[in-house]
């Protein structure tokens, strides 16, 4: 009754108006404004004319004369399509293929019990924390010995190596908050390992699966070193090296154009956010859903 008493006291300070306005509305607000002014500059940037774009009279924070001219550009004009669709096959494709390797290294480290399974998941968690402009080097010469250079097989091969460790990094800790009951009660029922895996522990670790889907995913779609390395050609780019390469001529920067296509590239990832943010939010704090 008391720790009530308490906490109520506790929010008295946001029963006025003005005092809810000063500590929480008013500072929403900025973080808000200055969270979104990239985007709305970018949108802005679109919609512009060149005339426009070029104009010091005219209002940087509005547009007079709204025109489509620089997606028209972006999407007949250019690659950009092919870009969209590289980008989509190898970050899908890299996502799943490591979110299935860090499954089973997350489940093996931390529900076998084996002797020095702590240093083997510390050791890739470490993994993660070495640069890619490290291992891009070593990686280049594997990739032209495999004979994949420019295709996107050799993004497909190589965005495992910083995803993989992450992910499984993530799991073992959402997979250390399953309790071990769960999985003594079926295996004492007769069930093997792959059915305890498939029917007890992934179902409950399905947050857990989206946030570490959802972080690789966005690693892959907006990776650029490995993608300006190990492709060269124009229709097997991916968007954030197509954008920068094929829309910047010498000292000419498209800016409509330019931003078109980072805006176009960043839809798909919000609305991947914007779906899966509760379980994204549950995932990265190891909560269990019940």
């Amino acid at each position: 009754m008391s720790t009530q008493t308490e906490d109520s006291k506790g929010m008295d300070y946001l029963d006025t108006r003005l005092r809810r306005w000063v500590t929480v509305y008013i500072p929403l607000i900025c973080f808000l404004v200055i969270l979104l002014f990239p985007f709305y500059w970018m949108a802005m940037t679109s919609f512009k004319s060149n005339e426009e774009l070029a104009s010091k009279a005219a209002n940087p924070f509005w547009i007079v004369h709204p025109t489509l001219a620089h997606f028209e550009k972006l999407l007949l004009h250019t690659e950009y399509p092919q870009w969209m669709w590289n980008t989509i096959v190898v970050s899908v494709v890299s996502t799943v293929t490591s979110l299935a390797a860090s499954v089973f290294a997350a489940y093996a480290i931390e529900r076998l019990r084996y002797r020095g399974s702590k240093q083997v998941g510390l050791c890739i968690f470490l993994a993660y924390l070495v640069p890619p402009s490290i291992l891009f080097i070593p990686l280049a010469a594997i990739v032209f010995q495999l004979g994949l250079f420019d295709t996107r097989w050799a993004l497909i091969l190589t965005y495992p190596t910083f995803l993989i460790p992450f992910c499984t990094w993530l799991l073992m800790g959402y997979f250390r908050s399953i309790p071990y009951e769960l999985e003594e009660c079926a295996l004492i029922d007769g069930a093997t390992r792959w059915q305890v895996l498939t029917k007890i522990i992934l179902p409950l670790a399905v947050p857990g699966l989206i946030s570490a889907g959802i972080f690789a995913f966005t690693l892959s779609w907006n990776e650029f070193i490995y993608a300006l390395t190990f492709i060269s050609s124009s229709e097997t780019k991916t968007v954030p090296v197509g954008v920068v390469t094929e829309l910047v001529e010498g000292d000419v920067y498209h800016w409509g154009a330019l931003m078109a296509g980072a805006l176009l590239g960043s839809l798909p990832v919000a609305v991947l956010y914007s779906f899966f943010v509760e379980y994204y939010v549950s995932g990265m704090t190891g909560a269990v859903k019940e």
